[in-house]
């Protein structure tokens, strides 16, 4: 987890709605503090209303920094992000983040990386992207869904999409998808898959990870009231280093966690 000495609790204001796909939009707003200190994989904790309705804030990872703002990807799902995806230009919001911990992106310790994500685990895959063109990692986006209109790609760069339906794409799911992509790669090449999405395509992609031995970390979502480990509202299971279940709490320890930890 970041220091707390890096988050802060911004009022800030929305400066730009664009859609991104069916019920999905893109939210900028400026937040200098926490766009110089955020890294991907990040999230921020944002209250929509000044009224105790909705009463928690809800979390949302860093979909992408440019200069002072930061952007997230929302999907309308629920009553609070009802509300922010019908919020209008200069709209007040109260952000805090930047929260949890973030991807590893060492360059040193891989040649390639792989960006697996399905439907809205496309959010923080940008930040991803931009970080990893930055340092000269090479990077590839493998992106499922049911159909076409679940594809989340804009903004995106070297970008492979499958679906369940084969209306655009590799004809199959995004863990077939990656399978069939490493066929045609260099064998002596060191990859990492950096993934978020639906919890039962992160766990099919961790356990192809672990039978191949190719390092792999998840951006796991869950329910979130403070998003700094006080409400104990983001508890999730996973297994220690002794293959037993453990419980954490997905703010503090996460939200990236190594897929290893994620394959029962």
């Amino acid at each position: 987890m970041l220091p707390s000495s890096t988050i802060r609790d911004l009022k800030t204001r929305i400066a730009g709605i664009r859609p991104a796909g069916p019920e999905v939009s893109i939210i900028s707003m400026p937040c200098p503090e926490i766009a110089a200190t955020a890294r991907p994989g990040n999230f921020v904790n944002i209250k929509i209303t000044s009224s105790d309705q909705p009463l928690l804030r809800r979390p949302f990872c860093i979909h992408n920094v440019d200069g002072e703002r930061i952007e997230v990807m929302v999907k309308n799902v629920g009553r609070g992000t009802a509300m922010l995806c019908e919020a209008a230009c200069g709209d007040d919001l109260l952000v805090l983040g930047p929260l949890g911990n973030s991807f590893g992106t060492d360059p040193e310790a891989f040649d390639a990386a792989l960006c697996v994500s399905g439907g809205i685990g496309t959010a923080p895959m940008r930040f991803l992207e931009t970080a990893l063109a930055d340092q000269g990692t090479p990077f590839h986006h493998l992106i499922g869904g049911r159909s076409r209109t679940d594809l989340l790609t804009a903004g995106l760069t070297n970008v492979s999409t499958a679906t369940d339906d084969g209306s655009e794409g590799f004809h199959g799911n995004v863990v077939q998808l990656l399978e069939h992509h490493l066929a045609s790669q260099k064998p002596d090449t060191r990859f990492k898959v950096f993934a978020c999405g639906p919890n039962p395509m992160l766990k099919a992609l961790a356990r192809f990870c672990r039978d191949r031995g190719i390092p792999c970390e998840l951006s796991l979502e869950s329910v979130m009231g403070c998003g700094i480990g006080i409400c104990y509202g983001c508890m999730v299971e996973l297994q220690n280093a002794d293959g037993q279940k453990e419980s954490i709490l997905l703010c503090r320890e996460g939200p990236v966690i190594n897929g290893e930890r994620f394959t029962a």
